[in-house]
């Protein structure tokens, strides 16, 4: 059913790659002006704010309406850049509803990028970045973050622990049940950080194995329970949140 923009009370947000200051020009790719004209039905003179994740968030104004497209500018900056925690979230794929889910939800949760890994007992072969890109643009732009999360191509676990950055902790969600609880491990974390969360049958032996061996890697538990994986790395990701993050912070 279509809305009308005005009754929406300037909450549409829209993320853009142009760059955005006041009085310059923006062109909403092609989705967006459908989604503007044809959902929203704007008119000119109707207002969206739009960011990008490097200028703060803007009000922008709908400078021109035709046929096939449709024209902002800027206004005002009404928020200033703001970044998410440096927390990464590496998941092993799962299938195409949980995944979407997953990267919505990461998003949501201020995670600042999303790598796919494919473990030995990953039973997804092959993943879409660009629907994965897709889910975390729109929930960046419902959630109010101001920046979108970077989606990585999917890597092979060996590779992922090969290239993997070491001045970044990297914790392991370990269902071997001798690890330390997220929330007391990642309390007072100071740095770069990142979770790293298994398929559904679980990390095999010799990979958990490899992962205990590297300095850089700290076991956690999440509790008592085995849960799934989507929900365990949303689980994890406001654990940390909740701990070392910015859920404690006040807007």
């Amino acid at each position: 059913m279509a809305e009308d923009l005005k009754e929406a009370g300037g909450k549409v947000r829209l993320y853009v790659n142009a760059p955005l200051a006041a009085g310059i020009a923006v062109a909403p790719d092609e989705g967006q002006a459908h989604y503007l004209m044809h959902v929203m039905r704007a008119k000119a003179g109707d207002r969206v704010t739009l960011f990008n994740g490097r200028d703060g968030e803007w009000m922008a104004e709908i400078a021109e309406v035709s046929k096939r497209a449709i024209a902002l500018r800027c206004l005002s900056r009404i928020a200033p850049q703001a970044e998410v925690p440096d927390l990464w979230l590496a998941f092993a794929p799962i299938k195409k509803t949980p995944s979407d889910y997953l990267v919505q939800k990461a998003a949501e949760l201020g995670v600042r990028a999303l790598l796919p890994v494919f473990t030995r007992r990953t039973i997804v072969t092959r993943i879409n970045p660009e629907r994965m890109a897709a889910n975390a643009v729109e929930a960046a732009q419902q959630s109010g973050r101001l920046s979108v999360p970077r989606v990585a191509a999917g890597v092979s676990f060996e590779r992922l622990l090969a290239d993997w950055p070491k001045e970044r902790t990297l914790y392991f969600c370990d269902e071997g049940g001798d690890a330390l609880p997220l929330a007391d491990a990642a309390t007072g974390h100071v740095g770069p950080a990142a979770i790293l969360t298994g398929p559904e049958g679980g990390f095999d032996p010799a990979e958990r194995a490899a992962l205990r061996a590297l300095p850089f890697v700290v076991p956690v538990t999440l509790g008592p329970r085995i849960l799934r994986a989507d929900t365990a790395a949303l689980a994890a990701l406001a654990i940390w949140q909740s701990v070392a993050g910015d859920f404690s912070q006040q807007h």
